[in-house]
């Protein structure tokens, strides 16, 4: 029995499709065949060998997926495009995976990045996602968690940018990952400008029924106890340089009751309902509609007067208040918020890395801030009423919950190829490189055959001194070292005022202008043999021009020779701009092209430990290269006159 392999059902498909298009429903014989034209034959002998049939489907769908999905997911070239927090990361579609045993009853769900920490009813600890750990050193990655951890019942956990926070019921505080910018108490570990952990949390415990919360921000922690006792430690002149003025107006004048860390501040509220900034001035002005609906800037104590805060929530850059009449108020984030229908009011909010998230008194979920990630795309049943009740707005990632019980998640699921050093989607940039590597090899194939063309059949026709002259025209311009030539015209360039577009044109043309000797002196060799056919000789006798004789009667009887070369010299236009931009002088970033994904993967670290970032642009590359060239060695041998016809 035969085996069974897909280039044989591709083979089988095609064969079947090709005799319907050309003979007919009714079966060929080799009568019919002697009637075919050398096209139909060319077609029908092409899609009988299965690796050519194989190459053009797969080529056929990666210009589908370069052309067609570059167009609809187009690459960003801003900064929006990057993402800091999600540099080298994995490929991975993780990030929003909530663990099975938290849909049942959740306490806490906490990221500010690339991981996730939770905890449940049980007060067991999950977590999910990834971390990217350049150190490689076990103890400083944040996704292990300490064994006493995992034996202990946990009441609260929190996560920072690059470590975690927990405390158990019993009043142990641990903390794991990162350390050296004071994270956690590890003698000697950290930088001397850093706020150490309190001695009573090293080599103590504290009432955990008396613990309000517990948050951590950008490599800093505090604790906020019931009494407003605050214990703060980390890079807090770095991440939080205005924590001793707001803990000194917890001492001194009233009770914080909730805190939220930004990327370089904590904010917090009183048990008298005020907004608490301590020495910060960052947030104080807001921008709120005028009469006429033209933002306006103001004072945030003066907008509040005498009304009281009763939630507040932090992103990276924004804070959120939720004032006493169902308000919000929103400093230091440009999207609009959300308008709630007339008599709806919001509740709580709860902030990620970029958005924020509001409940409502109506149940319902809204979502505002950057959606790059797709972190406000809320799923439509989380629209209608009582539909949620509590929802934690993690990085770029947010859970609903209802009752207790896990309702949907939406936001980031992860990175299909991984990122970038930059934080940019590689899957998306392979798909937008494609269409670039692709364009310029092709554009440059069509201005190489025009050229090789028009010279090898004016030179093969007409001989003599023409013939003289263009071809020592033909062996300067191959003499030219091709690469070293090409990287000292783009490093002119790139030395200019040029537009990147602009660049973009003369690199196709280089190539092209510096690529068509080969295909001339095919050319002109094939001319030469025609031109002493009959027919060319019948042409002339009945008077037909010299030019129409060279280029409507000899031309198309060497078109399949041509059709052949262009074909492989596409692939070899694709591998020259990705050389070039892979040496720095093609194509520049932060456009994308294959060849400049790969020269961002030239240091021995990115090869050893971010294997995704080379290995798929090369991947991608060779495997379009590989089909081209196989579809170009089978065009020659289908339509080779000489070869042995496919009975």
């Amino acid at each position: 029995m035969k085996s069974f392999t897909p280039f044989r059902w591709l083979y089988r498909m095609f064969n079947g499709a090709s005799r319907t298009l050309l003979g007919g429903s009714r079966e060929l014989t080799v009568a019919d065949e002697r009637y075919d034209s050398p096209s139909k034959l060319a077609v029908r002998r092409f899609f009988r060998k299965p690796l050519a049939t194989g190459a053009v489907i797969i080529l056929a769908g990666m210009f589908l997926f370069v052309f067609i999905g570059s167009a609809i997911a187009p690459a960003d070239l801003t900064e929006t495009g990057s993402e800091m927090l999600h540099t080298n990361m994995a490929p991975t579609q993780s990030l929003m995976k909530l663990p099975e045993g938290m849909k049942d009853g959740v306490v806490d769900i906490s990221s500010r990045g690339t991981f996730t920490i939770g905890v449940d009813t049980e007060g067991k600890v999950s977590m999910w996602g990834q971390y990217v750990n350049i150190s490689g050193d076990p103890a400083r990655d944040v996704m292990n968690i300490p064994e006493e951890v995992k034996n202990s019942k946990i009441a609260h956990v929190a996560a920072g940018s690059d470590h975690c926070v927990a405390i158990s019921q019993d009043g142990h505080v641990y903390a794991w990952g990162e350390y050296d910018n004071g994270q956690y108490g590890l003698e000697g570990s950290m930088i001397a400008s850093a706020r150490k952990e309190p001695d009573e949390l090293l080599n103590g415990t504290i009432d955990a029924s008396q613990v309000r919360q517990l948050i951590c921000g950008n490599q800093v922690t505090a604790i906020l106890m019931e009494d407003g006792t605050i214990y703060a430690w980390g890079n807090d002149g770095l991440s939080a340089t205005n924590l001793s003025s707001v803990i000194k107006h917890g001492k001194n004048e009233s009770k914080i009751v909730k805190l939220a860390f930004t990327n370089d501040g904590i904010y917090g509220i009183d048990e008298n309902g005020s907004f608490v900034c301590g020495k910060s001035t960052k947030y104080n002005i807001i921008s709120v509609p005028d009469e006429s609906g033209r933002a306006v800037s103001t004072d945030l104590f003066e907008y509040i007067k005498d009304r009281k805060v009763v939630d507040i929530a932090a992103s990276g850059n924004a804070l959120a208040l939720v004032l006493d009449d169902g308000e919000i108020v929103v400093s230091g984030m440009k999207e609009p918020l959300p308008e709630l229908p007339e008599g709806e009011n919001a509740v709580t909010v709860s902030g990620g890395t970029r958005h924020f998230v509001l409940t409502t008194d109506q149940g319902r979920v809204y979502a505002w801030g950057q959606n790059y990630r797709n972190q406000c795309n809320i799923p439509a049943k989380l629209t209608e009423a009582g539909a949620v009740d509590t929802v934690y707005a993690s990085g770029f990632q947010n859970y609903a919950f209802k009752d207790g019980k896990f309702v949907d998640s939406w936001g980031l699921k992860g990175y299909l190829m991984g990122t970038d050093d930059m934080g940019r989607d590689v899957f998306n940039r392979i798909m937008n490189g494609g269409r670039m590597t692709m364009t310029v090899g092709a554009v440059a194939v069509i201005v190489s055959t025009i050229i090789g063309i028009i010279i090898g059949c004016i030179s093969g026709y007409f001989g003599g001194a023409v013939d003289m002259l263009l071809m020592r025209l033909t062996e300067i311009v191959g003499a030219i070292p091709f690469l070293p030539f090409a990287l000292c015209l783009s490093a002119i360039f790139q030395g200019s005022d040029i537009h990147e577009d602009t660049r973009i044109v003369i690199i196709m043309l280089i190539l092209g202008v510096l690529s068509w000797t080969g295909l001339a002196r095919l050319v002109r060799g094939q001319i030469l043999a025609e031109r002493e056919k009959e027919f060319v000789t019948a042409a002339r006798s009945m008077g037909v021009r010299e030019k129409r004789i060279a280029f409507r009667h000899i031309l198309p009887n060497i078109v399949s020779v041509i059709l052949v070369t262009v074909t492989l010299d596409f692939a070899s236009c694709m591998l020259t701009e990705s050389s070039l931009s892979y040496l720095g002088f093609g194509v520049q970033l932060p456009r994308p092209t294959w060849g400049n994904m790969l020269d961002g993967s030239r240091s021995a670290l990115v090869i050893q430990s971010f294997w995704w970032r080379w290995v798929f642009p090369a991947l991608f590359l060779s495997i379009v290269v590989i089909c081209i060239n196989i579809i170009g060695d089978t065009l020659r041998d289908v339509l080779d006159p000489k070869s042995e016809v496919e009975k």
